[in-house]
């Protein structure tokens, strides 16, 4: 049970009795049905907030009976004005022989690492360059146009539409990785013009929906390569991942697919269907299920100008088989930059780590280019963007010496390859994964 208190005023009159908890009686709440959490040793009760949390319900429910501290700082940019939808949620606070970090964290790297938050923030590397994202922008718009101009004046001959695909493709990538940006809040100072922004860039821009991204992604980041929490490593079967799934596995004798081989099938399945099938499947019944109207209108208006645009030039079925075609292509771009940070590196159960061990463990970093920055819209830097989501991603190369400084003090490993080792490590990390299931499949 949690321990009464009280605090006198400043005219010596008691306030409001104050209940105190420990971690251990905390810990205790992180159940479908009750669930706490503590951010800067005030701990609140999510139980019924939670499922009106802007950012869906699951990422706040997998912090549950855990320190949220960093995690609240990290998603929020405005964390004062947030705290005021938190105090109705107040029901005490640590007990003054607590510990600030649950489950024997470090403290010293928690508070150096907060630390480094802070003087990141009085460098004013959170603060976005609008000529930066203009140009962004202004390069996609630039592309779109280009492409009608081709169809336009060099008609639809296969040289013409093949190099129109690649210019599209192009277009559709590089518009991802912007949504990304305005989908963390890392552009406008104030959230609403993110999320309005957002909504025209991944809806119009792309026929995707921004809340399915949001409830999705946010977990992601939360929990990095955490089986059951991270959405991004539960692979339907398809695949096993790390070096405990495949075990579990084996042992049971569960055998989806031949896993051992998913390094090979791996060419035939992730790349190219996962956009254009799985994530479109996805998205459309997201939509409509948890009715998501807006995020509807913004999509149907893509396909709208879309049609629009080359239905004259391709006809009704052209048109289908081009944007198919530049969905398998715009597939492979995402899967092979998105999955390179993190497939080779640890995959999971939850181990309760602090938000930089967590991170750090989950995420690599790929050499710095012009083209790296480019080609991948600066997930190059993956270290940096998933321990600071909100900082644009222009300054993640300046955070970059002061986080590999923090990690070489304390050991914390720091991960970086040329852009070539790591498409070849997602292969032999399946490869790896598979060969584990195998032996476990038929010697445990």
């Amino acid at each position: 049970m949690g321990k009464g208190g009280e605090k006198g005023g400043e005219s010596g009159e008691p306030e409001a009795q104050i209940r105190f908890y420990t971690w251990e009686e905390i810990q205790k709440h992180n159940l479908r049905t009750d669930k706490w959490l503590v951010i800067e040793r005030k701990v609140y009760n999510i139980t019924k907030w939670a499922y009106r949390h802007p950012g869906g319900h699951r990422v706040i429910s997998h912090c549950a009976g855990e320190d949220a501290t960093d995690a609240f700082q990290a998603f929020h940019i405005n964390p004062t004005l947030v705290k005021k939808f938190l105090k109705p949620l107040l029901i005490g606070e640590l007990a003054p022989g607590e510990p600030s970090h649950d489950r024997d964290k470090n403290s010293q790297l928690v508070e150096d690492f907060r630390t480094l938050r802070k003087t990141a923030e009085e460098m004013n590397l959170f603060r976005a360059s609008p000529l930066f994202f203009s140009l962004y922008l202004g390069h996609i718009i630039a592309m779109e146009v280009l492409a009608w101009l081709m169809v336009s004046y060099f008609g639809t001959g296969w040289i013409t539409t093949l190099i129109l695909a690649f210019i599209l493709t192009t277009s559709q990538a590089q518009a991802g990785w912007l949504q990304h940006d305005f989908g963390h809040l890392s552009v406008f100072k104030k959230s609403s013009w993110n999320h309005i922004v957002h909504k025209f860039v991944i809806g119009h821009l792309k026929g995707a929906s921004a809340n399915w991204w949001n409830h999705r992604h946010f977990q992601h980041h939360a929990k990095p390569n955490i089986f059951q929490k991270d959405p991004d490593v539960n692979m339907l079967h398809i695949f096993v991942l790390g070096d405990t799934q495949p075990v579990e596995y084996g042992k049971k004798k569960l055998k989806y697919l031949p896993y051992n081989h998913q390094h090979e099938y791996f060419f035939l399945i992730f790349p190219p269907l996962l956009i254009p099938v799985y994530f479109q499947i996805q998205i459309i019944s997201t939509m409509i299920k948890r009715r998501f109207w807006a995020d509807l209108a913004w999509a149907i208006s893509y396909y709208m100008r879309y049609f629009i645009t080359y239905i004259p030039f391709y006809g009704v079925l052209g048109s289908l088989f081009l944007l198919t075609f530049v969905r398998f292509l715009e597939s492979h771009w995402f899967v092979w930059v998105t999955q390179m940070n993190h497939i080779p590196m640890e995959i999971d159960c939850e181990k309760h780590r602090d938000w930089l061990s967590s991170q750090l463990a989950a995420t690599c970093n790929i050499e710095q280019s012009f083209f790296n920055d480019w080609f991948t819209g600066h997930l190059n830097f993956q270290i940096e963007h998933h321990l600071f989501p909100t900082m644009p991603r222009h300054n993640f190369w300046k955070v970059k010496p002061l986080v590999k400084s923090l990690c070489a003090k304390y050991g914390v490993h720091y991960e970086e390859k040329p852009l070539g080792k790591a498409f070849v490590d997602i292969i032999g990390s399946l490869k790896k994964s598979g060969d584990l299931w195998l032996d476990a499949y038929l010697h445990k």
